[in-house]
């Protein structure tokens, strides 16, 4: 197999031929025919996530077919369609896992992190963490539900059903929850990087009511806002932009350091609350309701020898939507 794999961190990507991996009990391996390039791709290259394995291969947006199903496997079969998203395995025996937060699990496995992910041709997963997938869209276009539709998915539900929404960070994540949001009938407010024309075009193009840059005030009061950038010092700016009662969402694996602000703008029972990776119930839920909400994805394909370009776009702010891999055929 071929695989793009991450020596150190810090460093580019190198593209190695490997022997395909063998399936243990409880696993299976897919041929991957697409797999998207996430934020938190980003930051494990770049070192800002601490290093858990090295070499390892990144990539936790995968769409494949099962080609290898492992022993005391029952509920998936060789040919099928599957998304595999960031969390990829469970203890199963904690506390958070014995309270339906395995989402918090105390030994996790991630995906493309503390095991090898989807930059491949093929990747071994746990059968538990593999979804069958809706016929709604084809591989690439699927991959951003995988990340960006169930984390988006998760930090809209902490939301709440308040009817004004603010967006922070207007990229895979963003683009999604915005049309889901609006299916439900919410008003959406959208906050991109200053002078970002694109971005903002295709806010409106999607519903967005408003469109303005991170350091603007939105025309009125928000109910809640979700900050997908990596940026904290956006959690003062959105806690100025909800009401009281509001929520501020902060729904990236990885933020820069909130600065410090004043307590008034807390005050009023305003709320900041983070989202720790996604459940399997997370997973179902959004899987089902996505084909009912009409969900369009916007990509970037490229091939996945060219990883370390979709991840220099990324790194730049070159990408509208999502970027996707696609190995050779």
């Amino acid at each position: 197999m071929l695989a793009m794999r991450l020596m150190r961190p810090g460093e580019r990507l190198v593209a190695q031929t490997m022997p395909d991996p063998e399936p243990r009990p409880g696993e299976v391996r897919l041929r991957v025919a697409a797999c998207g390039v996430c934020r938190t791709d980003l930051h494990i290259v770049d070192g800002e996530l601490p290093s858990r394995i090295s070499p390892v291969t990144p990539g936790h947006e995968i769409v494949g077919r099962i080609d290898c199903v492992g022993a005391r496997v029952e509920t998936l079969k060789t040919g099928q369609r599957v998304g595999v998203g960031w969390l990829g395995g469970v203890c199963g025996v904690c506390e958070f896992c014995r309270s339906d937060r395995e989402n918090l699990c105390d030994a996790p496995s991630f995906t493309g992190y503390t095991r090898d992910g989807g930059f491949a041709t093929h990747v071994v997963v746990d059968a538990r963490f593999a979804f069958p997938l809706p016929d709604m869209s084809d591989d690439p276009h699927m991959t951003p539900l995988m990340c960006a539709g169930l984390i988006g998915w998760r930090s809209l539900v902490f939301a709440g059903e308040g009817k004004t929404l603010g967006i922070y960070g207007f990229g895979a994540a963003g683009h999604i929850v915005l049309q889901v949001a609006r299916g439900l009938g919410r008003r959406v407010f959208v906050f991109t990087r200053a002078g970002d024309r694109e971005s903002a075009d295709f806010a409106r193009a999607l519903g967005a009511e408003w469109v303005g840059s991170s350091d603007q005030a939105p025309p009125e009061l928000l109910d809640a806002a979700i900050i997908y950038a990596p940026v904290g010092q956006l959690v003062p700016a959105a806690l100025k932009a909800v009401k009281k009662g509001g929520r501020v969402i902060c729904a990236g694996i990885h933020m820069s350091d909130v600065p410090t602000f004043p307590y008034d703008i807390l005050w009023g029972e305003r709320m900041i609350q983070s989202v720790a990776n996604l459940t399997r119930g997370d997973a179902v839920a959004f899987l089902a309701a996505a084909p009912k909400a009409g969900l369009q994805t916007r990509v970037k394909i490229y091939p996945l020898q060219r990883a370390n370009e979709a991840l220099q776009d990324l790194r730049i702010g070159g990408v509208q939507g999502a970027a996707v891999l696609v190995p050779p055929a």
